[in-house]
């Protein structure tokens, strides 16, 4: 009948949480990206009292399975529960934290359009968020590696194998963001980057996902890698992302027993 309440529809997806934000005195809300609807805003009532039932479950970082109401503006959130709080082992570990955060937020900046899907993205994103949890390989290696795919997805993969220009195969010492990756020496233009080789060989292994050659580099390719692929990223993107500069690369070695904060003498 005329004036009677909008009354939207249940559904149920999996998701992972990419961010919160306070609304009001006890409301969130949360910034999902889920494995069927892409990238989801809803409102997440009450979760802020201590006697929220699910509060605790919508962190950031966290694979959950959750039901949502369809609203008018937001849908909001009616059921929530746990699949593996990622986020929960991050809390005392500043390093992994701040390497979440870039892929959280490279994720909510590549899903521009809300409830678009975008499969490969959602499950490199998972993929990426669990690597981290587990560590089974250096923190700055999987950044990297998520944000090398995450851009295969986008269409703005780096040319690494080949000129960016030409095509003509490699390896080449060229690297040239504005002109679309590794270039040869006569489509190098001024100002090109000029990489160790193995920094742009550990990159097409981060991109083709050989951790057999990631996990062997060494230090100070890693981070020239790092820099380019940042640097790439963010030429496609036109703004910077604001949790790169804050991500901690830890170097130490993988399994290492020193307390943190500890440095090797």
């Amino acid at each position: 009948m005329p004036g009677s309440g909008f009354r939207g529809k249940l559904y149920r997806d999996d998701a992972v949480v990419l961010r919160v934000q306070k609304l009001g005195e006890s409301d969130r809300i949360i910034t999902l990206f889920t494995r069927h609807h892409g990238r989801i805003r809803a409102v997440a009532k009450g979760v802020r009292r201590t006697t929220s039932k699910f509060g605790g479950r919508l962190e950031p970082f966290g694979h959950v399975d959750v039901q949502l109401l369809e609203g008018r503006s937001l849908d909001v959130i009616s059921q929530v529960e746990g699949v593996d709080l990622f986020g929960r082992r991050f809390l005392e570990d500043y390093s992994r934290y701040t390497l979440a955060s870039a892929i959280a937020e490279t994720a909510e900046r590549l899903t521009p359009i809300e409830q678009e899907p975008s499969l490969r993205l959602f499950q490199l994103t998972l993929g990426a968020l669990r690597a981290l949890a587990v560590a089974e390989h250096a923190g700055g290696l999987v950044l990297d590696a998520y944000l090398l795919r995450a851009m295969s997805v986008a269409g703005w993969a780096p040319a690494l194998r080949g000129c960016a220009v030409c095509g003509t195969p490699g390896p080449h010492r060229g690297f040239s963001v504005p002109a679309g990756g590794a270039v040869c020496p006569d489509c190098r233009p001024p100002g090109a980057a000029h990489p160790a080789p193995a920094t742009l060989e550990l990159m097409s292994a981060l991109a083709e996902g050989d951790w057999t050659v990631a996990d062997a580099s060494a230090p100070n390719h890693q981070r020239e890698a790092s820099g380019l692929v940042a640097a790439h990223l963010q030429w496609h993107l036109e703004r910077a992302l604001r949790s790169l500069p804050l991500v901690d690369r830890d170097e130490r070695p993988l399994r290492d027993d020193r307390p943190l904060g500890k440095e090797r003498s």
